[in-house]
Order: C-alpha cells, then structure tokens, then sequence
C-alpha cells in the first residue's frame, strides 16, 4: 500500500510538534496500523532521510521486490524508518 499524501501531511504534523518526543512512535503506529514502522537512531542509517524533524528523521521503505530498501518514492512506500536524533527512552 503506497504512503499517501494526507497521509504524509499527518505525520509531519505530529514530528513537527516541538514536543514530540519517544512515545510519537507508538502514536504514529497507532494512527497508520498498515505501514510497516521500525525506530533506530539517527545515526544508525546511512541514507539520506526523506524527510528531517528537529527530533527526528523518516526514511521511506519499500519492500515490494522481495527485498527491503529505502526509498524517496512514496508511492512505493509501505513503511517507514523514524530514526530519532537523540538518545530515545
């Protein structure tokens, strides 16, 4: 299932909140139950994100191929990396 526009404007409505903080991953897995989330930190991956947060950064996944890869596509999206700047608790 592709990562929709609306859907895109909704999470960064909540990365952009200056409060969010650690327990925005749960939220976001709670508000897009189909996508497919994983939390590392920043530093973890090497690509260049799809988009950067003050706290936080996303990269797009797709794994439509059989094999996971990162994506700038979000029509080929079907999940998503929050990768967190800071130490997450």
């Amino acid at each position: 299932m592709a990562l929709g526009a609306d859907e895109l404007m909704e999470i960064d409505r909540v990365l952009s909140d200056p409060g969010a903080d650690a327990r925005v991953f749960v939220e976001l897995r709670r508000r897009f139950p189909h996508l497919s989330w994983t939390k590392c930190d920043a530093n973890d991956v090497t690509e260049t994100p799809f988009r950067s947060y003050s706290r936080f950064e996303i990269h797009l996944v797709d794994r439509t191929d059989h094999c996971l890869q990162i994506t700038a596509d979000p029509a080929r999206a079907s999940g998503i990396v929050l990768a967190n700047r800071s130490v997450m608790s």
